[in-house]
């Protein structure tokens, strides 16, 4: 198992960064592909970003392309969303994700979410 807390939230003006962090447990964390997710009011929770164990590969959301992107350290069982260039809709609450297979996989582990406010 793994468990999962966010840090970083917070409020922005539009153009703004943010960078997200998402600390693992336990001694596996290189073994699983992580990925980051948000939710919306009154929205589904949907896919943001996400990387491989070994961060050979990253997949984006095509709303997000060129403006975030998802760097992991294994060796401090962290990934990060790092979110340049921010804008009002990108105003949700911000989860991360574990997957012990692959990527685009269903994610077995969740934390608990962060807010970011993204103010025009």
């Amino acid at each position: 198992q793994v468990q999962l807390v966010e840090f970083g939230g917070g409020r922005v003006q539009a153009g703004g960064s943010l960078r997200l962090s998402c600390a693992a447990s336990g001694r596996t964390f290189s073994m699983y592909a992580m990925g980051w997710f948000c939710q919306a009011p009154g929205k589904e929770r949907e896919f943001v970003a996400a990387i491989s164990w070994s961060g050979g590969s990253t997949y984006y959301a095509d709303s997000v392309k060129g403006r975030f992107t998802i760097p992991r350290d294994n060796a401090k069982n962290t990934v990060y969303l790092q979110m340049n260039n921010l804008k009002p809709e990108d105003t949700a609450v911000y989860y991360c994700a574990a997957d012990q297979d692959h990527p685009l996989g269903k994610y077995d582990y969740w934390g608990q979410g962060t807010q970011v406010t993204v103010s025009s």
